[in-house]
């Protein structure tokens, strides 16, 4: 199918179903069929391959995830789409669709529908939710081995930063896993057309924790971002004295002239021992 097909029948559909898309909700529907399929190439799909999906909406990712994998389970906000999802689908087998916010129920629910088994998720993800959805997906225990998402292009390109850019949201998401950029999308690919354009980005889990609690090195790391643009011992002098952020600094090899977007992951996580041990 075409995109002009692909975007007639979108708008169709919300005209049937009295759907008029809200900004608030994230409702932004991929009418592109060549979009729709790097995002299933990008997820590397199996018979053995347990998927969760955020925001379903139409279907349209929803219908190539069944064909592809053993399970999906698809978590749905909207009541009216998710009426129309379960009619559409009523008949497959290996879908189980929820009603509700996935920020509240993946704590608890989702992992129990999940029912401990290793897992990945594939999702357009709404905008407005894209970094707690991702802080709840990687900090958990029971977390996916990896993730194909849609995100807004800037917030793809934070996560994927470098040392020179490097931010709290890209310490946070590398901290927990490898992410790569797959592919800018273009803001003609969705119906209603977003502000903005979205990028495609695969993340691989890993298992590199601290042996200390996470929560201080993430604190730790907020202390060092405080202060747009200012140099890395002027935060931590607020906690440390100049004197052992400098010897800090030395043992390490970092640049006392360095910024807080200057270090990578691991570079936070020896300074992080060495300061806090």
């Amino acid at each position: 199918m075409n995109n002009l097909d692909l975007k007639e029948q979108t708008k169709n559909l919300c005209k049937q179903l009295d759907i008029v898309p809200t900004k608030s909700k994230g409702q932004n529907f991929l009418i592109s069929q060549g979009v729709l399929d790097k995002i299933i190439t990008t997820a590397d799909l199996s018979k053995e391959d347990v998927v969760l999906e955020i925001g379903p909406g139409l279907g349209i990712l929803t219908e190539e995830l069944t064909k592809r994998v053993g399970r999906v389970v698809a978590v749905e906000l909207d009541r009216k789409l998710l009426g129309y999802l379960k009619d559409k689908f009523g008949q497959v087998k290996n879908l189980e669709l929820v009603e509700g916010d996935v920020i509240k129920l993946l704590n608890y629910q989702i992992v129990k529908l999940l029912e401990g088994k290793k897992y990945k998720v594939v999702a357009n993800l709404p905008y407005q939710i894209t970094s707690h959805v991702l802080r709840l997906l990687l900090e958990t225990d029971s977390g996916p081995s990896e993730m194909v998402l849609m995100v807004q292009k800037e917030v793809g390109e934070r996560i994927c930063a470098t040392k020179g850019e490097m931010s709290v949201l890209a310490v946070m998401v590398q901290y927990y896993s490898r992410p790569e950029m797959v592919a800018v999308v273009g803001r003609e690919d969705f119906w209603p057309v977003p502000e903005v354009d979205s990028a495609i980005i695969k993340l691989k889990t890993q298992n590199s924790k601290l042996k200390s609690k996470e929560d201080l090195f993430f604190k730790f790391i907020k202390v060092g971002f405080n202060g747009k643009r200012k140099m890395l011992k002027n935060n931590l002098r607020n906690i440390y004295s100049e004197q052992k952020v400098l010897a800090a600094f030395w043992e390490l090899k970092i640049d006392s002239r360095a910024r807080a977007e200057d270090l990578g992951v691991e570079e936070w996580k020896r300074l992080y021992q060495k300061l806090v041990g």
